[in-house]
């Protein structure tokens, strides 16, 4: 019997919708990004509030995370000591630009990792107790979304500020 891969199609294109293919909901995670000074990244619209540096390499972890439950691997290979929320390093523009480059090869990963799944696959548990493997996958599509709102309005309100 084939293997069917319709559902795995569509949940591609939602996770390159919501991180960097155009879409109808405007901004997307990457399309958020864009053009974004490592001070601006730096800048945090409060105290304990977070900054979008943090919020990019929030999302790149559970990206990672997502691929690491998908294909079975163990924890610690995430290359930011940490997990869940980091502290940006100091460093400028080199260490921003970096960071980018880690949200987009984790990006890239994790997607490598569902083109090779079947719709079959997308029904089954990674644990007893965890979500089925399609609640994972459009639960980090929405996730990318969210923290790319998230980033549109502290850029708006960093910029209204000046």
């Amino acid at each position: 019997m084939a293997k069917t891969r319709n559902q795995i199609r569509l949940l591609l294109k939602m996770l390159d919708e919501a991180y960097d293919h155009r879409s109808w909901h405007g901004p997307n995670l990457r399309g958020s990004l864009r053009g974004i000074s490592a001070a601006e990244a730096r800048w945090r619209p409060g105290k304990n509030r977070h900054s979008i540096w943090d919020l990019a390499l929030h999302a790149a972890y559970w990206k990672y995370v997502a691929r690491r439950r998908l294909l079975g691997e163990k924890r610690g290979s995430f290359p930011v000591s940490g997990s869940n929320w980091f502290r940006p390093p100091a460093g400028g523009e080199k260490s921003w630009k970096a960071h980018l480059k880690l949200l987009e090869t984790t990006h890239r990963s994790l997607r490598r990792a569902v083109s090779e799944l079947d719709d079959a696959q997308l029904h089954t548990r990674l644990s007893p107790r965890s979500v089925q493997v399609l609640e994972l996958l459009i639960g980090v599509a929405a996730h990318d979304l969210y923290h790319a709102g998230q980033i549109q309005l502290i850029k708006r309100i960093h910029r209204d500020r000046r």
